[in-house]
């Protein structure tokens, strides 16, 4: 992490915790549904929620588990959770592309071979070095939704390959692209962490490359694919926007020690399942608060949108700033 990057969340982490003080044990919690998708950008919620941050700022937040964003998206709408973590950025932004008022990010995960979140893998004893070797019916899996299928498609074509005679691809659960691995039912997929650093580490799978969506979509191999984020919906911040600002706060204080304390990975053992003797070792997004965008953050972000309408993801074309928010 580059220092000035570490000064800007030490500096709003502070503020955050002065937030989320002035809450005392005789008064009752206010009660938060957040749902939760299986990715290691979800870290911050459970390091909130294990060293107790949320219930310091009168919190009472109750863990959603979300098998998929499509589902996310409808659990939104329908107000059954008041956020999300993890949500991709370009069914977020359809969403609110086609209802305008349904949610905003707070936060935003930016992905590339350094800070990896997405991937290609393919089984240990495949011979494929490099995605141009994804022919001859390659049977792949992906990460669900729209989003991440249309990222992998894209990136496949950006390669050259042609879906149908050099490549299949469906749309799998995280949970299950181990077993899709190891079972021979496919040769390889698009996944994301934590799921790729264990079945590598279990000698079912082997990387291909890393942060792809930087590499081959937007273009720059260093830029910052926000791809997803922390989303609050647009309802709950209307009715409750003091419950609202203190799950921020303490969310911005989780983002900060996920990404400055290497002993905070110890709790994707609970929450994500991963084996303790990996958790250190699991990649992490460059989480960012989106009070904390740069210039060139924002058109990074704005251009996987654009890219998001492009693939036919995103409805109509919709500005990055129009879905995030800073509380």
């Amino acid at each position: 992490m580059q220092r000035t990057d570490f000064l800007r969340l030490a500096i709003r982490a502070a503020a955050a915790f002065a937030l989320a003080l002035p809450f005392t044990a005789a008064q009752a919690a206010d009660k938060v549904k957040f749902g939760v998708f299986p990715s290691s950008a979800a870290l911050p919620f459970y390091i909130a929620q294990n060293r107790g941050w949320f219930k310091e700022a009168g919190l009472e937040v109750e863990e959603v588990p979300m098998t998929s964003h499509p589902l996310t998206v409808q659990a939104l709408v329908a107000g059954s959770i008041d956020g999300a973590a993890n949500l991709v950025t370009l069914e977020g932004a359809n969403m609110e592309a086609r209802r305008p008022g349904t949610l905003k990010y707070i936060s935003l995960n930016g992905q590339n071979s350094e800070h990896v979140i997405e991937q290609f893998v393919v089984k240990s004893g495949s011979p494929a070095k490099s995605l141009k070797d994804f022919k001859g019916g390659f049977k792949l899996f992906s990460a669900p939704g729209p989003a991440n299928i249309g990222a992998a498609r894209a990136v496949l074509k950006k390669v050259g390959l042609v879906e149908g005679k050099d490549f299949t691809i469906q749309e799998q659960q995280i949970g299950v692209h181990l077993g899709a691995l190891q079972s021979g039912n496919f040769d390889g997929g698009y996944t994301l962490e934590p799921a790729a650093t264990i079945m590598v580490a279990q000698n079912i799978g082997r990387r291909v490359e890393t942060g792809v969506i930087a590499t081959y979509l937007l273009g720059r191999k260093e830029a910052s694919a926000f791809a997803a984020g922390a989303v609050l919906a647009d309802k709950f911040m209307a009715d409750r926007p003091d419950v609202a600002r203190r799950f921020a706060a303490v969310w911005t204080r989780g983002v900060a020690a996920a990404q400055t304390d290497s002993s905070t990975r110890g709790y994707l053992v609970q929450g994500m399942k991963v084996p303790p003797e990996l958790a250190a070792t699991v990649p992490l997004p460059r989480i960012v608060p989106v009070g904390d965008l740069s210039a060139a953050d924002w058109a990074d972000f704005q251009k996987f949108l654009d890219i998001g309408t492009e693939l036919g993801v995103i409805k109509d074309r919709i500005d990055a700033r129009s879905v995030s928010k800073a509380l």
